[in-house]
């Protein structure tokens, strides 16, 4: 699995985010552009310790889930969104870009950080495997809208 860490990967995320535009449709699901920027923040602000969404630890999510979001198997189509990322109005396409785009710089800025806070729910992640769940979860969404 590629990660954000990488240099490649994150020029590969970076461009392929510039081939978005105001217009771009999803493949599927629900959420137009530039709720899915808004909703992409989510794990970078949970990374970066900016905001923890209130979320609690969960043994079931360690158990059942926590592997999912860093190993090779892509995701499937139309999975379930956590309620705290759920856009529930429209968001400013170029706004969310922008801030998405600012999030990411800040991660890979922290490439050589070897240790990280534990995710509030999934617990302890090395840096490796935040590098994965980031570029994965990005992978999914800019895949969703095509690019």
């Amino acid at each position: 699995m590629k990660s954000i860490f990488e240099e490649n990967a994150y020029h590969e995320i970076k461009s392929r985010i510039d081939n978005l535009n105001e217009n771009s449709q999803a493949n599927w699901g629900k959420m137009n552009v530039g709720q899915m920027a808004w909703h992409c923040q989510g794990p970078f602000n949970i990374m970066l310790q900016k905001e923890n969404y209130g979320l609690k630890p969960s043994w079931l999510a360690k158990v059942f889930f926590k592997k999912a979001l860093y190993n090779d198997k892509p995701w499937r189509k139309g999975l379930p969104t956590a309620k705290f990322l759920k856009a529930k109005e429209d968001k400013a396409f170029n706004s969310e870009i922008s801030t998405l785009k600012t999030l990411i710089d800040e991660a890979f800025a922290e490439k050589a950080k070897t240790e990280w806070e534990p995710h509030p729910a999934f617990g302890y992640f090395t840096a490796q495997q935040w590098g994965q769940l980031q570029y994965k979860h990005l992978d999914h969404h800019l895949i969703q809208f095509g690019v």
